[in-house]
């Protein structure tokens, strides 16, 4: 469902085209009315003309200004962890609402088509993922006197392990995420802490998304730093948007976002701990537990 960035009332529409045609991709529900902004042609679905963005009836103020913006600017907002930013990315983007007013949202068939990945947060995932063999590649090999054995290894049959390792703390942290917000059997809806979220793949969308500022590791092909700490830092840096990510996609409490960030991260962390264990590399420190560990 479109939403306005800033109040997240719902609206019809998040643009129009100059010549009056509405953005039907994009229609939910009828309280919004349009304004003319700056001439440019930065939506694709514009083909090109003017546009008019919508103005929220319930703030005075556009329903989602980032329909004009480019990528650097989205990145830089999330970075700067807006909150905007992310309505913009998790409600009026990346989720595939249905233009059909009349559309029940209950029915199982509509929920798991809407609820599909986009393909660009798959390729996301998969960047995200490459990143982490990255790091956590060059952190291990860092302790080099509890890891001779493994570096006398192929160095396909490392990538692999690495691959795997990382493949499965990833899993972890979005299966635990996605058990405690979405299943029937999670513990939450029944303590009423918090109510069932019926979209799984949203909260993985919501998590990758948040889990952005990890690409920042490509700064180590020009500049070179201190490995663990920057992992460390940037450990703590995705956490903070996770937790900002779940709040705004479950509109939570921030308590009940950190809750979930931190179980994942245990899971996350557990999981790690048995792939070690069964490598023989249980004695590595890198999974002494922390939250920012792995991000």
């Amino acid at each position: 469902m479109p939403i306005c960035i800033e109040c997240r009332h719902p609206v019809k529409t998040l643009w129009r085209e100059g010549g009056g045609t509405s953005n039907t991709t994009t229609t939910t529900s009828s309280s919004s009315s349009t304004t003319t902004t700056n001439n440019k042609p930065s939506s694709p679905a514009s083909g090109g003309h003017n546009i008019r963005l919508t103005v929220c009836k319930n703030c005075g103020r556009f329903c989602d200004k980032y329909v004009e913006h480019d990528f650097v600017v989205l990145f830089i907002d999330l970075v700067l962890i807006k909150p905007q930013v992310y309505r913009h990315l998790l409600h009026n983007t990346l989720m595939n609402t249905s233009s059909d007013p009349d559309n029940n949202n209950n029915n199982p068939e509509s929920v798991k088509k809407e609820d599909a990945f986009a393909p660009s947060i798959i390729r996301l995932g998969v960047l995200l993922l490459l990143f982490d063999v990255y790091l956590t590649w060059a952190r291990i090999e860092r302790q080099s006197a509890d890891t001779e054995g493994l570096a006398e290894r192929p160095i396909v049959t490392q990538y692999v392990f690495f691959l795997l390792l990382c493949t499965l703390t990833t899993l972890s942290f979005h299966l635990s995420i996605r058990f405690l917000t979405s299943s029937r059997f999670s513990p939450l809806p029944f303590l009423g802490i918090l109510p069932r979220y019926p979209r799984p793949n949203s909260v993985s969308t919501a998590l990758l998304v948040s889990s952005s500022t990890k690409l920042f590791p490509i700064l180590m092909v020009v500049w070179e730093y201190d490995v663990p700490a920057a992992a460390r830092s940037l450990g703590w840096a995705v956490v903070v948007n996770n937790v900002e990510a779940l709040k705004i996609l479950l509109d939570c409490s921030y308590g009940v976002a950190a809750f979930l960030a931190m179980a994942g991260a245990l899971s996350r962390w557990a999981v790690g701990r048995a792939v070690l264990w069964a490598a023989g590399l249980a004695c590595l420190q890198m999974y002494k537990f922390q939250p920012v560990d792995l991000p």
